[in-house]
């Protein structure tokens, strides 16, 4: 990210120009889509800023959190890639960070001989939680928004992620 900030809207004039080359239909997806990868890039950093006095990134976070959260601390690998929704390389390579940082270890799986699972040490139980504490604090990078703004944000993104089959939407209409 650029240390001063631009004297004029890089994505608004982006539209001015899209709109005068393909129209003003067109414009407003365009738009949209610049504006939430530009938002993930700022929050990406936000966050990582925020983690890294914990030796994390926010990719680890996530990877450290569903072993936090998860009912034995530890997860097959495999499965962990399906929740975080990332490729197996990805996944391994995010377990290799947290074994190094001595906060998950792999072990075989018990049962099954062609599973490896990601175990929660005792320091990833610590670091998760003040790490946790850190991001609620910061409320996840995410202000200047109210509630409001950020449960009709959620809910938009929400139309997109479900239309794209990122998950199944629960009938009853619960998140």
């Amino acid at each position: 990210m650029s240390d001063a900030p631009l004297s004029f809207d890089p994505i608004a004039e982006a539209g001015r120009q899209w709109a005068a080359r393909w129209g003003e239909d067109t414009v407003a997806p365009m738009t949209a889509a610049t504006s939430i990868m530009r938002v993930q890039q700022i929050l990406l950093a936000r966050l990582n800023a925020a983690l890294e006095p914990f030796g994390l990134t926010f990719p680890r976070y996530e990877a450290l959190m569903l072993l936090y959260l998860s009912r034995r601390g530890a997860l097959p690998l495999g499965k962990m890639g399906a929740r975080l929704q990332v490729h197996r390389t990805s996944v391994t390579n995010l377990v290799d960070g947290l074994e190094r940082a001595g906060l998950a270890v792999r072990s075989p799986h018990p049962t099954d001989r062609r599973t490896t699972l990601a175990t929660i040490t005792e320091r990833g139980r610590e670091v998760a939680a003040e790490a946790t504490e850190t991001l609620n604090a910061l409320r996840f990078g995410v202000d200047p928004l109210d509630e409001d703004a950020l449960d009709a944000l959620v809910e938009t993104l929400e139309r997109i992620r479900a239309g794209a089959g990122d998950f199944i939407p629960a009938s009853d209409g619960r998140r």
